[in-house]
């Protein structure tokens, strides 16, 4: 029988899926390319979404973001305090996500992948009213977040596969 953590976790293998498929075989050149030169690049929009994923199933799960308890951070060595996810982000310091190969960007969503799919592994339908903000009125569930979390990964790779198609097909 599906239940509602089983469409959960179908979702999230889509973003690892449409990302993986998105920058398999990419240059660095195309990796880091921005559409009209301030546009976000593949390589800027990849890093966000699975530090957005990363931090939200941290924090809702209980645990260390594996950006810094796995060493990703320092493995990417980018020129941005570890803490920072892409919100906010001014043109130059989108301009600072570079030097990272797919294959980076694609075991950082890997590693954070497993994390999800093993922290939805612990849930119960009944979890998902959880609530996990109260920042906000009404206050977030687990579903809405996790929901939230979906949504901005999807179209985030939705952006990041419309930019890849801009950066092969440049004259």
């Amino acid at each position: 029988m599906t239940h509602e953590i089983d469409i959960l976790r179908d979702a999230f293998e889509r973003i690892r899926d449409t990302v993986s498929s998105t920058v398999d075989g990419l240059s660095d050149d195309e990796l880091t390319f921005r559409p009209d030169g301030t546009g976000n690049s593949i390589a800027w929009l990849v890093w966000h979404l699975t530090r957005v994923q990363d931090s939200h199933i941290a924090d809702a799960a209980g645990t260390d973001q594996l950006w810094t308890s796995a060493g990703w951070a320092d493995r990417f060595a980018l020129a941005l305090p570890a803490s920072a996810t892409g919100y906010g982000m001014t043109s130059d310091e989108v301009a600072l996500v570079r030097g990272i190969s797919a294959e980076q960007l694609t075991d950082y969503l890997a590693a954070v992948h497993d994390h999800t799919v093993a922290y939805l592994a612990t849930l119960e339908p009944s979890d998902l009213d959880r609530i996990v903000d109260t920042r906000w009125n009404p206050p977030v569930t687990l579903a809405a977040r996790l929901v939230s979390v979906i949504s901005d990964d999807l179209q985030h790779a939705g952006q990041a596969g419309y930019v890849a198609g801009l950066a092969q097909n440049r004259a």
